[in-house]
């Protein structure tokens, strides 16, 4: 069995902990409120912070109960050990791994930020939720006797939460941030029980269709400049061809798919960069930040060297 597989439904659990994590912190909020539902509290807010703590604690533990009893429990138990798929997918689910971690902790961070909690206990306490979470997840695999535990994807983990930590302790800003872009591969339709059955499925499983960014905005480096603030210039990776062990069902003779890699650079906007003074869209503009926006890209890969997209999803 493909290890995106077991990769599908940490992802699908990771979103539903976003999803409640950020509804049920918000709809926790005292009914009545001294400033704007939306608003950021500039003082510490107990009654916020409390209900960020135990939402992310409750929400944590149920998503791993959930994941042991609804996936591990299916497969054979075995004694710690380790599995090595660092050749797999073209690194693909490592980029998956360090996005996830980079974006856990950022939202964790943001709902204590809402709450009025310090920018050094939100390092402390919510920082490193995203390494915290999957690193257990990670832990499980090692138990498991159909994965293990990999090393790649704990150190994906980690460089997706030093992306973020490292930031914060010397710019105390995200200055990069990671970004991630979908359109739909031609693939999906032939093997959709390894790439997907729908564009959801898809959007979590096709490698194909999926790019990773790390988006700079330039205004935070060249503050004295003219530079819009909401300018970004991105770098992408992705992947074409996978899984390669199948057949290309696009050309004949019937031959293995050809996979290779794919780099990108292109230009994006920082949603938070917007100047506006409605708490709400700045919430907004916050939650949908990770979406790269399609813009103009050069695209540089191992089989057609250069191509230049008008428009790149």
């Amino acid at each position: 069995m493909f290890r995106s597989y077991k990769y599908l439904s940490t992802i699908q659990l990771r979103d539903i902990l976003l999803i409640l994590s950020f509804i049920t912190v918000f709809c926790s909020a005292p009914a009545q409120e001294k400033i704007s539902f939306f608003q950021t509290s500039d003082t510490l807010y107990k009654s916020r912070r409390n209900a960020v703590i135990i939402t992310e604690t409750v929400a944590a533990s149920a998503a791993l109960v959930g994941l042991n009893q609804l996936w591990y429990a299916d497969y054979p138990r075995t004694n710690f050990h380790f599995h090595n798929d660092n050749n797999q997918w073209l690194q693909m689910d490592k980029m998956g791994h360090a996005f996830s971690s980079y974006y856990i902790g950022k939202m964790g961070m943001d709902a204590l930020g809402w709450a009025g909690v310090s920018k050094k206990d939100q390092l402390i306490y919510s920082a490193t939720l995203g390494f915290v979470f999957l690193t257990t997840i990670e832990v499980m695999d090692g138990f498991s006797e159909e994965w293990g535990f990999s090393t790649g994807d704990v150190l994906a983990n980690a460089m997706g939460t030093g992306l973020l930590i490292g930031q914060e302790l010397l710019w105390k800003e995200q200055r990069i941030q990671f970004k991630f872009s979908f359109q739909t591969s031609p693939y999906a339709s032939y093997y959709p029980d390894k790439l997907g059955e729908n564009t959801l499925q898809q959007i979590l499983k096709d490698y194909n269709g999926q790019t990773y960014w790390l988006s700079f905005n330039l205004w935070s480096f060249f503050k004295e400049s003219k530079i819009p603030k909401w300018f970004n210039i991105s770098i992408g990776y992705g992947a074409n061809g996978l899984p390669s062990s199948e057949i290309d069902p696009l050309i004949y003779p019937p031959t293995k798919l050809d996979s290779y890699r794919q780099f990108y650079t292109s230009l994006d906007v920082d949603l938070t960069k917007i100047d506006t003074k409605s708490p709400f869209l700045k919430t907004v503009f916050n939650v949908f930040n990770f979406i790269k926006i399609p813009a103009p890209t050069l695209e540089y890969n191992e089989k057609d060297k250069f191509i230049f997209h008008w428009i790149y999803f």
